[in-house]
Protein backbone atom coordinates (compact mmCIF):
# COMPACT_ATOMS: atom_id res chain seq x y z
CA UNK A 1 0.00 0.00 0.00
CA UNK A 2 1.74 3.13 -1.27
CA UNK A 3 0.42 6.57 -2.13
CA UNK A 4 -3.17 7.78 -2.38
CA UNK A 5 -5.84 6.37 -4.69
CA UNK A 6 -7.19 8.85 -7.26
CA UNK A 7 -10.80 7.71 -6.71
CA UNK A 8 -12.27 7.13 -3.23
CA UNK A 9 -14.73 4.40 -2.26
CA UNK A 10 -16.82 6.85 -0.27
CA UNK A 11 -17.19 10.53 0.58
CA UNK A 12 -18.06 11.94 4.02
CA UNK A 13 -20.48 14.90 3.93
CA UNK A 14 -21.32 17.30 6.77
CA UNK A 15 -24.90 18.54 6.27
CA UNK A 16 -24.67 20.66 9.43
CA UNK A 17 -22.13 21.42 12.12
CA UNK A 18 -24.86 21.39 14.78
CA UNK A 19 -25.39 18.55 17.23
CA UNK A 20 -28.25 18.47 19.72
CA UNK A 21 -26.12 16.46 22.17
CA UNK A 22 -22.94 17.44 24.00
CA UNK A 23 -21.06 14.16 24.45
CA UNK A 24 -17.98 14.40 26.67
CA UNK A 25 -15.69 12.63 24.22
CA UNK A 26 -16.82 14.41 21.04
CA UNK A 27 -13.99 15.80 18.88
CA UNK A 28 -16.08 18.27 16.83
CA UNK A 29 -15.22 21.97 17.35
CA UNK A 30 -18.41 23.71 16.12
CA UNK A 31 -21.17 21.40 17.28
CA UNK A 32 -23.00 24.22 19.08
CA UNK A 33 -23.39 26.24 15.86
CA UNK A 34 -25.94 25.55 13.12
CA UNK A 35 -24.01 25.97 9.88
CA UNK A 36 -25.88 24.10 7.17
CA UNK A 37 -24.42 22.86 3.91
CA UNK A 38 -25.70 24.82 0.91
CA UNK A 39 -27.27 22.70 -1.82
CA UNK A 40 -24.61 24.05 -4.19
CA UNK A 41 -21.98 22.07 -2.25
CA UNK A 42 -23.92 18.83 -2.69
CA UNK A 43 -24.34 19.58 -6.39
CA UNK A 44 -20.60 20.11 -6.78
CA UNK A 45 -19.77 16.85 -5.01
CA UNK A 46 -22.39 14.92 -7.01
CA UNK A 47 -20.80 16.12 -10.26
CA UNK A 48 -17.75 13.99 -9.39
CA UNK A 49 -19.45 11.20 -7.43
CA UNK A 50 -22.12 10.29 -10.01
CA UNK A 51 -19.60 9.18 -12.69
CA UNK A 52 -17.65 7.20 -10.06
CA UNK A 53 -20.81 5.39 -8.97
CA UNK A 54 -21.33 4.08 -12.51
CA UNK A 55 -18.09 2.09 -12.36
CA UNK A 56 -18.66 0.35 -8.99
CA UNK A 57 -20.22 0.58 -5.56
CA UNK A 58 -19.97 4.09 -4.10
CA UNK A 59 -21.21 5.56 -0.83
CA UNK A 60 -21.88 8.98 0.63
CA UNK A 61 -21.73 9.03 4.43
CA UNK A 62 -23.67 11.86 6.07
CA UNK A 63 -21.92 12.70 9.31
CA UNK A 64 -22.29 15.83 11.45
CA UNK A 65 -22.69 17.28 13.89
CA UNK A 66 -25.98 15.44 14.00
CA UNK A 67 -27.05 15.05 10.35
CA UNK A 68 -30.76 14.91 11.19
CA UNK A 69 -30.48 18.36 12.80
CA UNK A 70 -30.34 19.71 9.24
CA UNK A 71 -34.05 18.88 8.92
CA UNK A 72 -35.78 16.52 6.47
CA UNK A 73 -36.52 19.11 3.80
CA UNK A 74 -32.95 20.37 3.67
CA UNK A 75 -31.56 16.83 3.84
CA UNK A 76 -33.78 15.85 0.91
CA UNK A 77 -32.48 18.82 -1.08
CA UNK A 78 -28.88 17.72 -0.39
CA UNK A 79 -29.63 14.17 -1.55
CA UNK A 80 -31.36 15.24 -4.76
CA UNK A 81 -28.24 15.86 -6.95
CA UNK A 82 -26.89 12.32 -6.46
CA UNK A 83 -27.52 9.51 -8.94
CA UNK A 84 -29.86 6.68 -7.97
CA UNK A 85 -27.03 4.14 -7.71
CA UNK A 86 -25.13 6.13 -5.04
CA UNK A 87 -25.55 4.52 -1.61
CA UNK A 88 -26.35 6.87 1.26
CA UNK A 89 -25.45 6.21 4.90
CA UNK A 90 -26.24 8.36 7.91
CA UNK A 91 -24.42 8.28 11.26
CA UNK A 92 -26.87 9.53 13.87
CA UNK A 93 -27.34 9.72 17.63
CA UNK A 94 -30.97 8.56 16.98
CA UNK A 95 -32.53 11.12 19.33
CA UNK A 96 -34.39 12.86 16.48
CA UNK A 97 -35.62 9.69 14.76
CA UNK A 98 -39.39 9.40 14.60
CA UNK A 99 -41.92 7.81 12.25
CA UNK A 100 -41.46 10.56 9.67
CA UNK A 101 -37.69 10.09 9.60
CA UNK A 102 -38.12 6.30 9.30
CA UNK A 103 -40.39 6.79 6.29
CA UNK A 104 -37.75 9.13 4.85
CA UNK A 105 -34.98 6.51 5.33
CA UNK A 106 -37.10 3.74 3.81
CA UNK A 107 -38.23 5.79 0.81
CA UNK A 108 -34.67 6.81 -0.05
CA UNK A 109 -33.04 3.50 1.01
CA UNK A 110 -30.69 5.27 3.40
CA UNK A 111 -28.59 2.97 5.58
CA UNK A 112 -28.64 3.98 9.22
CA UNK A 113 -25.90 3.68 11.85
CA UNK A 114 -26.70 4.64 15.45
CA UNK A 115 -24.20 5.87 18.04
CA UNK A 116 -24.93 4.27 21.42
CA UNK A 117 -22.43 3.05 24.00
CA UNK A 118 -24.25 0.05 25.46
CA UNK A 119 -26.77 -0.15 28.30
CA UNK A 120 -27.91 2.92 30.20
CA UNK A 121 -25.06 2.80 32.72
CA UNK A 122 -22.48 2.92 29.90
CA UNK A 123 -23.91 6.08 28.30
CA UNK A 124 -22.90 8.62 30.94
CA UNK A 125 -20.87 10.62 28.40
CA UNK A 126 -23.83 10.98 26.04
CA UNK A 127 -25.80 13.95 27.37
CA UNK A 128 -28.01 16.75 26.08
CA UNK A 129 -26.98 20.40 25.97
CA UNK A 130 -28.68 20.72 29.36
CA UNK A 131 -26.38 17.98 30.71
CA UNK A 132 -29.27 15.50 30.96
CA UNK A 133 -28.88 11.81 30.05
CA UNK A 134 -29.73 11.17 26.40
CA UNK A 135 -30.19 7.40 26.67
CA UNK A 136 -34.01 7.31 26.74
CA UNK A 137 -34.20 9.52 23.66
CA UNK A 138 -31.67 7.31 21.85
CA UNK A 139 -33.69 4.19 22.63
CA UNK A 140 -36.92 5.83 21.45
CA UNK A 141 -35.27 6.49 18.11
CA UNK A 142 -34.02 2.91 17.86
CA UNK A 143 -37.50 1.63 18.74
CA UNK A 144 -38.85 3.64 15.81
CA UNK A 145 -36.34 2.01 13.46
CA UNK A 146 -37.35 -1.44 14.67
CA UNK A 147 -41.05 -0.62 14.44
CA UNK A 148 -40.59 0.28 10.77
CA UNK A 149 -38.38 -2.74 10.06
CA UNK A 150 -35.37 -0.62 9.15
CA UNK A 151 -32.07 -2.48 9.68
CA UNK A 152 -29.38 -0.49 11.43
CA UNK A 153 -25.76 -0.67 12.51
CA UNK A 154 -24.45 0.46 15.88
CA UNK A 155 -21.28 2.33 16.80
CA UNK A 156 -20.11 2.04 20.40
CA UNK A 157 -17.41 4.19 22.03
CA UNK A 158 -15.55 2.45 24.85
CA UNK A 159 -13.87 4.83 27.27
CA UNK A 160 -12.12 2.20 29.41
CA UNK A 161 -11.59 -1.20 27.75
CA UNK A 162 -11.18 -3.76 30.51
CA UNK A 163 -11.99 -7.40 31.30
CA UNK A 164 -15.66 -8.11 31.92
CA UNK A 165 -16.99 -5.29 29.74
CA UNK A 166 -16.92 -6.94 26.32
CA UNK A 167 -19.44 -9.67 27.12
CA UNK A 168 -21.83 -7.14 28.66
CA UNK A 169 -21.63 -4.93 25.59
CA UNK A 170 -22.02 -7.74 23.07
CA UNK A 171 -25.05 -9.19 24.82
CA UNK A 172 -26.62 -5.74 24.96
CA UNK A 173 -26.22 -5.19 21.22
CA UNK A 174 -27.58 -8.65 20.47
CA UNK A 175 -30.73 -7.58 22.29
CA UNK A 176 -30.77 -4.17 20.64
CA UNK A 177 -31.28 -5.75 17.23
CA UNK A 178 -28.48 -4.14 15.19
CA UNK A 179 -26.99 -6.16 12.37
CA UNK A 180 -23.48 -4.65 12.44
CA UNK A 181 -21.48 -3.44 15.45
CA UNK A 182 -18.37 -1.27 15.44
CA UNK A 183 -16.30 -0.69 18.58
CA UNK A 184 -14.26 2.51 18.89
CA UNK A 185 -11.93 2.83 21.85
CA UNK A 186 -12.12 6.50 22.81
CA UNK A 187 -9.48 8.60 21.07
CA UNK A 188 -7.63 11.75 22.08
CA UNK A 189 -8.42 14.02 19.14
CA UNK A 190 -10.02 17.31 18.22
CA UNK A 191 -11.43 19.12 21.22
CA UNK A 192 -11.45 15.91 23.27
CA UNK A 193 -8.29 16.05 25.39
CA UNK A 194 -9.03 13.09 27.67
CA UNK A 195 -6.14 10.66 27.97
CA UNK A 196 -6.62 7.38 26.10
CA UNK A 197 -3.78 5.36 27.58
CA UNK A 198 -4.82 2.09 29.19
CA UNK A 199 -3.02 -0.91 30.72
CA UNK A 200 -1.85 -3.16 27.90
CA UNK A 201 -3.21 -6.31 29.50
CA UNK A 202 -6.66 -4.83 30.05
CA UNK A 203 -7.07 -3.77 26.44
CA UNK A 204 -5.85 -7.09 25.05
CA UNK A 205 -8.16 -8.97 27.42
CA UNK A 206 -11.10 -6.80 26.34
CA UNK A 207 -10.63 -7.71 22.69
CA UNK A 208 -10.03 -11.41 23.47
CA UNK A 209 -13.24 -11.49 25.52
CA UNK A 210 -15.16 -9.81 22.70
CA UNK A 211 -14.04 -12.53 20.28
CA UNK A 212 -15.31 -15.17 22.69
CA UNK A 213 -18.68 -13.45 23.12
CA UNK A 214 -19.08 -13.14 19.35
CA UNK A 215 -18.12 -16.75 18.66
CA UNK A 216 -20.73 -18.01 21.11
CA UNK A 217 -23.50 -16.23 19.19
CA UNK A 218 -22.27 -14.64 15.94
CA UNK A 219 -25.56 -13.09 14.85
CA UNK A 220 -24.01 -9.61 14.58
CA UNK A 221 -21.32 -8.65 12.11
CA UNK A 222 -18.59 -7.43 14.44
CA UNK A 223 -16.48 -5.01 12.42
CA UNK A 224 -13.13 -5.12 14.20
CA UNK A 225 -13.18 -8.84 14.97
CA UNK A 226 -14.14 -9.99 11.49
CA UNK A 227 -11.48 -7.75 9.93
CA UNK A 228 -8.86 -9.21 12.31
CA UNK A 229 -9.87 -12.77 11.50
CA UNK A 230 -9.69 -12.08 7.76
CA UNK A 231 -6.18 -10.75 8.20
CA UNK A 232 -5.11 -13.70 10.39
CA UNK A 233 -6.48 -16.17 7.83
CA UNK A 234 -4.67 -14.37 5.02
CA UNK A 235 -1.42 -14.40 7.02
CA UNK A 236 -1.73 -18.17 7.48
CA UNK A 237 -2.45 -18.59 3.76
CA UNK A 238 0.51 -16.42 2.80
CA UNK A 239 -1.78 -13.84 1.17
CA UNK A 240 -1.62 -11.08 3.81
CA UNK A 241 -0.22 -8.63 1.25
CA UNK A 242 -3.54 -8.83 -0.60
CA UNK A 243 -5.70 -7.75 2.37
CA UNK A 244 -4.96 -4.02 2.30
CA UNK A 245 -5.70 -1.96 -0.83
CA UNK A 246 -2.78 -1.05 -3.07
CA UNK A 247 -3.17 2.65 -2.21
CA UNK A 248 -4.71 4.62 0.64
CA UNK A 249 -8.35 5.59 0.26
CA UNK A 250 -8.36 9.42 0.31
CA UNK A 251 -11.63 9.49 2.34
CA UNK A 252 -12.57 13.03 1.26
CA UNK A 253 -14.55 14.81 3.95
CA UNK A 254 -16.60 17.69 2.60
CA UNK A 255 -17.41 20.21 5.33
CA UNK A 256 -20.60 22.23 5.29
CA UNK A 257 -18.85 25.10 3.47
CA UNK A 258 -17.46 22.86 0.72
CA UNK A 259 -13.87 22.65 2.00
CA UNK A 260 -12.29 19.22 1.59
CA UNK A 261 -10.06 17.46 4.11
CA UNK A 262 -8.49 14.19 3.01
CA UNK A 263 -7.57 11.01 4.91
CA UNK A 264 -9.00 11.94 8.32
CA UNK A 265 -12.50 13.40 8.82
CA UNK A 266 -11.47 14.37 12.36
CA UNK A 267 -9.14 17.10 11.03
CA UNK A 268 -11.98 19.07 9.45
CA UNK A 269 -12.55 22.40 11.19
CA UNK A 270 -9.07 22.60 12.74
CA UNK A 271 -5.97 24.52 11.73
CA UNK A 272 -2.33 24.67 12.74
CA UNK A 273 0.41 27.33 12.46
CA UNK A 274 2.51 25.05 10.25
CA UNK A 275 -0.16 23.36 8.14
CA UNK A 276 -2.97 25.90 7.90
CA UNK A 277 -6.53 24.60 7.97
CA UNK A 278 -5.74 21.06 6.65
CA UNK A 279 -7.98 21.66 3.63
CA UNK A 280 -6.86 20.56 0.18
CA UNK A 281 -9.39 22.74 -1.65
CA UNK A 282 -13.06 23.60 -1.91
CA UNK A 283 -15.58 21.91 -4.21
CA UNK A 284 -17.27 25.25 -4.93
CA UNK A 285 -14.16 26.38 -6.79
CA UNK A 286 -12.36 23.12 -7.74
CA UNK A 287 -13.88 19.78 -8.82
CA UNK A 288 -13.44 17.04 -6.24
CA UNK A 289 -11.56 14.83 -8.69
CA UNK A 290 -9.05 17.60 -9.32
CA UNK A 291 -8.58 18.09 -5.56
CA UNK A 292 -7.79 14.39 -5.24
CA UNK A 293 -5.36 14.49 -8.17
CA UNK A 294 -3.38 17.19 -6.34
CA UNK A 295 -3.58 15.56 -2.90
CA UNK A 296 0.17 15.30 -2.37
CA UNK A 297 0.60 19.03 -2.95
CA UNK A 298 -0.85 19.55 0.54
CA UNK A 299 2.18 19.80 2.89
CA UNK A 300 0.75 17.87 5.83
CA UNK A 301 -0.23 14.99 3.53
CA UNK A 302 3.35 14.68 2.30
CA UNK A 303 4.49 14.58 5.93
CA UNK A 304 1.87 11.94 6.70
CA UNK A 305 3.04 9.74 3.82
CA UNK A 306 6.57 9.95 5.24
CA UNK A 307 5.14 8.68 8.52
CA UNK A 308 3.40 5.79 6.77
CA UNK A 309 6.70 4.77 5.20
CA UNK A 310 8.35 4.91 8.65
CA UNK A 311 5.61 2.60 9.96
CA UNK A 312 6.24 0.21 7.07
CA UNK A 313 9.91 -0.06 8.03
CA UNK A 314 9.53 -0.17 11.82
CA UNK A 315 6.24 -1.81 12.73
CA UNK A 316 5.53 -5.57 12.54
CA UNK A 317 1.79 -4.77 12.52
CA UNK A 318 1.94 -2.62 9.38
CA UNK A 319 0.35 -5.28 7.18
CA UNK A 320 -2.66 -5.31 9.50
CA UNK A 321 -3.25 -1.59 9.91
CA UNK A 322 -1.44 0.11 7.02
CA UNK A 323 -0.07 2.93 9.18
CA UNK A 324 -1.49 5.05 12.00
CA UNK A 325 -4.41 7.35 11.19
CA UNK A 326 -3.43 10.90 10.33
CA UNK A 327 -5.64 12.60 12.95
CA UNK A 328 -4.36 10.39 15.74
CA UNK A 329 -0.76 11.21 14.85
CA UNK A 330 -1.50 14.91 14.86
CA UNK A 331 -3.64 15.20 17.97
CA UNK A 332 -1.39 12.91 20.01
CA UNK A 333 1.99 14.19 18.78
CA UNK A 334 1.43 17.43 16.89
CA UNK A 335 3.00 15.96 13.74
CA UNK A 336 2.16 13.51 10.96
CA UNK A 337 5.53 11.81 10.42
CA UNK A 338 5.55 10.04 13.80
CA UNK A 339 4.70 6.36 13.99
CA UNK A 340 3.05 4.57 16.92
CA UNK A 341 0.12 6.23 18.70
CA UNK A 342 -2.08 5.28 21.63
CA UNK A 343 -4.83 4.69 19.08
CA UNK A 344 -2.54 2.16 17.36
CA UNK A 345 -1.95 0.39 20.63
CA UNK A 346 -5.60 0.29 21.69
CA UNK A 347 -7.37 -0.42 18.42
CA UNK A 348 -4.82 -2.14 16.19
CA UNK A 349 -2.00 -3.83 18.11
CA UNK A 350 -3.99 -4.94 21.18
CA UNK A 351 -6.94 -5.86 18.96
CA UNK A 352 -4.87 -8.30 16.90
CA UNK A 353 -3.12 -9.62 19.99
CA UNK A 354 -6.48 -10.17 21.69
CA UNK A 355 -7.79 -12.13 18.72
CA UNK A 356 -4.64 -14.27 18.71
CA UNK A 357 -4.77 -14.75 22.49
CA UNK A 358 -8.32 -16.05 22.17
CA UNK A 359 -7.25 -18.41 19.37
CA UNK A 360 -4.35 -19.74 21.46
CA UNK A 361 -6.55 -20.26 24.51
CA UNK A 362 -9.14 -22.17 22.51
CA UNK A 363 -7.05 -24.22 20.11
CA UNK A 364 -8.02 -27.93 19.97
CA UNK A 365 -6.14 -30.26 22.31
CA UNK A 366 -4.12 -32.89 20.51
CA UNK A 367 -5.42 -36.46 20.99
Amino acid sequence: MRGIAPVPTYVVMQPTTLCNLDCSYCYLPFRQVDRRMPVEVAQAVAASVNPWSRTGRFSVVWHGGEPLAAGRDHFAALLAPFAADVEHHVQTNATLIDDAWCEFFARRQIRVSVSVDGPRSRNGDRVTRGDKPAYDRIVRGIDALRRHGIPFSALCVVARPEPGLATELYEYFLGLGCDVLGINVEELEGVNKRDNRHPEGDVTAFWAELVGAWRRDPRIHLREIEWSLRYAAAALDGTADEVLPRRLDPIPTVAQDGSVVLLSPELAGFDDPRYGDFSSGNVLTTPLGEILDRATETPWIREFLDGVEACRVQCPYFGFCGGAHAANRYFEHGRFDVTETDHCRNSKIRLLEGVLDHARDHEPTAV
